[in-house]
């Protein structure tokens, strides 16, 4: 049996973070299908439509707001959440915490956090 063969069991994400990133980069990545790696890849308990759902509910429905998903986008493409013992980026890390924190609410609410 090859690996492509094994079926893995789904695994979810430690929080809302690691959530995040991973959209970010799977979006990144969504056009390489043609792209083959030697090692399997680990399923995820959602696709990537349904991180890009539950964003774009969150912000219809009021609970993101502009600034939180420009901060998210910003630091996104950074690779890194913003840190808030930087004096540049404490405003921005508060923005992102309570972003976050949204996220990991709906998100569990779905089984998508551990």
């Amino acid at each position: 049996m090859t690996d492509t063969q094994i079926n893995y069991a789904p695994e979810k994400f430690q929080n809302a973070e690691q959530l995040w990133f991973w959209f970010l980069y799977s979006k990144s990545v969504r056009n390489d299908i043609g792209l083959k790696t030697n090692k399997p890849t680990t399923r995820r308990i959602c696709e990537l439509v349904d991180v890009e759902t539950l964003i774009t509910k969150l912000y219809l429905c009021g609970k993101l707001t502009d600034a939180q998903l420009a901060i998210m986008k910003q630091f996104g493409d950074r690779h890194r959440a913003p840190h808030q013992y930087v004096w540049r980026e404490n405003h921005a890390a508060a923005i992102w915490n309570s972003a976050m924190s949204i996220i990991d609410n709906a998100a569990r609410e779905r089984g998508w956090i551990e």
